[in-house]
Formats: structure tokens, sequence, C-alpha cells
């Protein structure tokens, strides 16, 4: 269910309140520009400023305005267990088709604790788990070997990677067998990631060029490689741009530009400052992303 192009979809906001009309909005434009799935409540939507009554609220949204027309995969991690089984089981009461759940951090368990972590997580609702292992924002790393015992709980299916490590595709083939999703988060290295044996990517440049994105895995899909490399080198200053500054300030400047949403995002984020914005503007522009 969970393949091609995903995206880690923002939370626009206005004033500070979180902009219903503009989710909305952003979810029918995903599935008309042919994204494959969308991602509510990631890093990407600023989970952690999101109130509780507001995480669900905008898993709420996006499942029924979605309406089936493409997964959604609900953000539901947390650095506190029962806040990560409370929010994975709204995400299966309301309808979501997988949960997304980042290791905890801060916290910084041991192996044991992250396997015991997501074993309760995946014991409290039945739906699709997918595994967030992302050390650069958590300061934990998930072995391969402790994510071999996990992915022997029927819930728990695959995981979204961003390590940036390849090598840990294949590593975690061997150690699980092809049939776990693999995911990537990482943008610029999607291509190596799906020759490797991935089957997609969890993207934060899909919020700007949703089409090109969805082309490009594809592509990949396809295995025309010639094609999908075409792409990425279209789409690399962007990949660039998205992260010059902490995501998600340049890639909600770059959903303003197109129109989407505010330029808006909750302290202690910032918006983009004067060179980030030049630089996300330049590289939408090189890419084709902007009619002027």
């Amino acid at each position: 269910m969970f393949k091609g192009s995903i995206v880690a979809l923002i939370t626009p906001f206005d004033g500070e309140n979180v902009d219903e009309k503009a989710l909305r909005g952003l979810v029918d434009w995903h599935v008309d520009q042919g994204t494959h799935g969308i991602v509510p409540c990631g890093t990407t939507g600023e989970s952690p400023t999101l109130s509780h009554d507001e995480h669900k609220h905008v898993v709420e949204i996006v499942v029924e305005q979605a309406a089936g027309r493409v997964p959604i995969m609900a953000g539901t991690g947390s650095n506190a267990t029962a806040e990560a089984i409370a929010f994975t089981q709204h995400a299966a009461k309301v309808g979501a088709q997988g949960a997304l759940v980042v290791t905890p951090y801060y916290n910084k368990p041991s192996q044991e604790g992250l396997y015991q972590h997501y074993m309760a997580v995946a014991d409290s609702a039945d739906i699709p788990v997918f595994i967030y292992n992302v050390p650069s924002r958590s300061v934990v790393d998930m072995s391969v070997e402790t994510m071999a015992r996990l992915a022997e709980h029927k819930n728990i299916v695959g995981v979204k990677d961003a390590t940036a490590e390849l090598d840990r595709v294949l590593l975690t083939r061997a150690a699980i067998g092809p049939d776990f999703i693999q995911l990537t988060g990482e943008d610029g290295s999607a291509l190596a990631h799906h020759v490797m044996g991935g089957v997609g990517c969890i993207s934060v440049t899909a919020n700007v060029a949703p089409a090109a994105c969805a082309e490009f895995q594809n592509a990949c899909m396809a295995k025309d490689y010639d094609r999908a490399r075409d792409i990425q080198d279209r789409l690399i200053g962007v990949h660039e741009a998205m992260f010059c500054e902490t995501s998600p300030a340049p890639v909600t400047y770059g959903c303003s530009l197109l129109g989407l949403a505010p330029n808006t995002v909750r302290l202690p984020l910032v918006t983009a400052s004067a060179a980030a914005e030049a630089q996300v503007r330049d590289a939408m522009s090189k890419a084709g992303l902007l009619n002027s």
C-alpha cells in the first residue's frame, strides 16, 4: 500500500491556529498531482509543537479529506510510550492506513528499550506500523538487529530510514527479507535507495514538487533509472534548499511561493532567513516550479 512518493506534509497555520482550509486544499492538491500517499503530523508537520488535540484533529482532517483516494500514514510517535500508544490508537480509529512512529527522542533508550517501546505500540492497535529511524533528530539509532526482532510482529511492516546510510537497505533486506517495506526519508539519495531495494520516499520536496516527485518514483518503480536520474538532476537543488535551514522553515516558505499555505512556523522554529528564502526561490525557479 505504501510505496512511491509519500509527502511529509506541512501543517499550515493561520496565526496561532491550524489553517484547516489550507490543509484540506493541500490534500486535494497532492491527490491531483499524483502523490502516492500522505504523512500528516511528522517532523515536517511540526508535530513537536502541535497540542494533542491539534495533532488528532490534523490527522482526522487529512483522513477525511483524502477519502480513500490515497493512503494516509499518520505520524503517531512520541518519546513517551503511553502518548505514542494513544496517538496510534487514534489513527487506527479514524481510518488512517498506517502509523509512522519515530524512535523516542531525548530519552536515548537502549536497543532493548526501543524494542519494548515499539512492541507496546504495535500491540495497542491493529494498524500497520512503520519505524521512523532518524538519528539526526532523535539522537538514537535503531540497529538492524533490533529492527529484525520487531519485524516479527505482524503489525510492524516497514521503516522510514533517514540515516542516509545506503548499506542499511541491503543489511535490512538480508536480516528481514524483501517484503519489509523500506522507505527513505532522504530525497537526495532516493534513487540509490530504490536501486538498493527501497520502494519509495517520505519526501519533503514533494510538498513543493509533487508531480515531479511522483513521476520520479513512477520511473523508479518501472526501473527506468535513466528517466529517474534526469528528474533527480532537475530536483537536486530543491532537495538541498529544503534543508538549507532547519526544516520545515524552507519548505513552508516554498509552499507560500506557490500560494498553498502561509509562511508561518511555530516557535522555537522561525521562518527562513532572507538568504534561505533566496536559495529556495532560486532552486524552485531553476527546477521549473515557479512561473517567474
